[in-house]
């Protein structure tokens, strides 16, 4: 598989999944006027971008939730299960869909975009995610993230054994960069919190997934609202 960062002169690969062809025609067009970004496939619906992620093996997947035959929630769950994908899944969603980009996100997507987002929050949402951060930073997905915490099943969202033995393994600074992730902080931003190297902050960072198995920020993120380790605002 390629690189995955437009700073290292590699291309990103991506595929758009989406049952509307209007859509898939402008973000492909967007994307494609972009020197380091390059739309390798389409799909139009779950079941086909989940074989174009096994045929091409993009770097990044803009994925809608509503669609045919398979939704983006269940596709989402297949590309991020399969034991040889890096491919990172970029969710596409309105407003309207809030409940269903938490479970998207609890599914392993590395983060979501409006479908209203321009051109260079497109293009840039698509880098932040092909570099392995999660697309997290925003004010607006903060409050969107609190959101999903209401809206998931409570049950789920409740602090269970499993979780707690899990983040019980962490360090009192590793739990605190956990936290801070869940809020939506960057690195520069948690290591100018804790008053620490930005390169402390990204080995934190590193154990905190290798502990708790996670495979993103993302995740880290969901672990954390779902232990309670971070409650709704």
């Amino acid at each position: 598989m390629t690189g995955a960062t437009g700073t290292t002169g590699t291309t990103i690969r991506v595929v758009i999944a989406d049952d509307q062809m209007m859509v898939r025609e402008g973000f492909s067009v967007l994307l494609n006027a972009m020197p380091d970004i390059e739309v390798v496939g389409e799909a139009v619906n779950g079941r086909e971008a989940v074989r174009k992620v096994r045929e091409l093996a993009p770097d990044v997947v803009l994925m809608d939730i509503r669609m045919p035959e398979l939704n983006g929630i269940e596709a989402t769950r297949e590309i991020v299960a399969a034991a040889d994908s890096t491919t990172k899944v970029l969710v596409l969603t309105t407003f309207d869909l809030d409940e269903y980009v938490y479970q998207a996100l609890r599914a392993g997507a590395s983060g979501f975009l409006l479908k209203d987002a321009s051109a260079r929050q497109l293009a840039d949402g698509v880098r932040v995610v092909a570099s392995g951060e999660a697309l997290l930073a925003p004010s607006v997905t903060r409050r969107l993230i609190t959101e999903f915490s209401r809206l998931a099943d409570r049950p789920r969202l409740g602090a269970s054994a499993q979780a707690q033995a899990q983040y019980g393994e962490l360090t009192e600074r590793e739990t605190e960069v956990l936290v801070l992730i869940a809020q939506g902080l960057s690195n520069a931003e948690i290591a100018a919190r804790l008053v620490v190297a930005e390169s402390t902050i990204k080995t934190h960072v590193s154990r905190v997934l290798v502990k708790l198995g996670l495979r993103d920020r993302t995740q880290a993120a969901v672990f954390a609202y779902e232990a309670r380790l971070v409650t709704p605002a």
